[in-house]
């Protein structure tokens, strides 16, 4: 098998591969689940097992040790801001320095129950779904989806929720760096707001090191593990990366189970009837449609993917979206069953860099769906649900319900 026959030219924003990229999956199931993705200009692996085993094989990193973190359009003197949050982030880095920074967050993040959030989390969903209308159609994603997630990791981390809209339009900016063939417009977007949220948290740090307010943020200003903690940079970063992500991929998987299951037709409210329902639908909608479906490594050293080997330096694609409809992997993969005996779904990533965020994640997502749906189980979708022109998040554009 040569480079030239394992070649695939799909656009990723093509209208049709938006809308149903499991299509694509799928024939990619069948030919080669090794194949060559022009667009990207990288080689890319569907399958499951070798997706789940790449993603926890050390010979593997996120850290770029060849050069920028990022592929640049030209010179990166116009991405300073951004890349001096993505070089402090724990999601671009490798041991040692992974291990260090993700164990002083850890130590701030995980140790404190994510539990003890259930009852704000119903509360706070109760209180939408009562500002819903009665009398017409709404997006379901900014009246509902999106205050969620956004309202929860501000009040963790001890960011004011008032400026929310200013957090949402820094982060969009900021992982629009991750589509492919980006503009230069598309970058300085990236790195204004790159440097807007850095003065934004340095300013909050400073304030928050003079008081004792009993937040996240306050943990990490003052975590310590053997005499070490977070630099100002690493602090900025880690709390980049805990807003950006504590939100994004929650609002387009909220939006993404919502459709699925409204599609299933019936009462809703069956999937969603006891604790250990709802945690299996959550995590069967986690693996039928999940919000990041792209997950890129570099190789540190010659690697057999089968049909070519990697050399140092070059990219792998791990499509988290496509190894969770694997054939091999799953019976009946394009079915929406809940409960499902082979559920092991990759959505969160897998080994070192699994998300820091998936316990609440899973607590967001299921506590807000057994309200909306034990409030609404008459809830209808109104028109179409049409997801929107982003490949690094599989999310919806709208999704207008009555």
């Amino acid at each position: 098998m040569t480079l030239h026959t394992l070649s695939v030219s799909q656009d990723p924003s093509a209208p049709d591969f938006v809308q149903d990229p499991y299509r694509f999956y799928a024939e990619r199931h069948r030919n080669s689940p090794v194949f060559y993705w022009e667009e990207y200009g990288m080689w890319c692996v569907a399958a499951y097992d070798q997706v789940n085993g790449f993603l926890r094989d050390r010979r593997f990193g996120r850290e770029n040790r060849w050069g920028a973190p990022l592929n640049p359009v030209e010179g990166r003197g116009h991405l300073a801001d951004f890349d001096r949050i993505e070089s402090g982030s724990l999601l671009e880095r490798e041991p040692p320095a992974h291990t260090r920074l993700r164990t002083l967050v850890n130590r701030a993040f995980v140790s404190r129950s994510v539990e003890r959030l259930r009852p704000r989390i119903s509360a706070l969903a109760n209180e939408l779904v009562d500002a819903l209308p009665t009398d017409q159609p709404f997006d379901l994603l900014p009246s509902f989806a999106t205050p969620i997630p956004l309202t929860i990791i501000c009040e963790l981390l001890g960011v004011p929720v008032n400026r929310a809209n200013d957090l949402l339009a820094w982060s969009h900016a900021m992982c629009e760096m991750y589509v492919p063939q980006r503009s230069r417009k598309t970058e300085e977007r990236a790195n204004h707001a790159s440097a807007a949220f850095g003065a934004f948290l340095t300013a909050h740090i400073e304030e928050h090191r003079h008081n004792k307010a009993d937040d996240l943020l306050s943990a990490l200003i003052a975590v310590r593990d053997t005499g070490e903690k977070l630099t100002d940079d690493e602090l900025i970063s880690t709390c980049v990366l805990l807003l950006n992500a504590g939100h994004e991929a929650t609002v387009h998987q909220t939006g993404n189970a919502v459709k699925t299951i409204l599609e299933q037709g019936g009462d809703p409210r069956r999937f969603f009837d006891t604790p250990e329902a709802a945690a299996a639908s959550v995590e069967e909608a986690l693996r039928y449609d999940a919000p990041l479906h792209m997950f890129t490594r570099y190789a540190y050293e010659d690697i057999d993917l089968g049909p070519v080997t990697l050399k140092p330096g070059e990219q792998v694609a791990l499509l988290l979206g496509a190894a969770n409809r694997d054939p091999s992997a799953f019976d009946a993969p394009g079915e929406f069953r809940p409960g499902r005996a082979d559920q092991k779904n990759v959505s969160f990533g897998a080994g070192l860099h699994f998300c820091i965020g998936a316990p609440l994640a899973r607590l967001e997502l299921q506590q807000s769906l057994s309200v909306l749906f034990s409030r609404l189980p008459e809830l209808k979708l109104e028109a179409a649900p049409h997801y929107r022109d982003s490949y690094h998040f599989h999310g919806l554009e709208r999704l207008i319900v009555r």
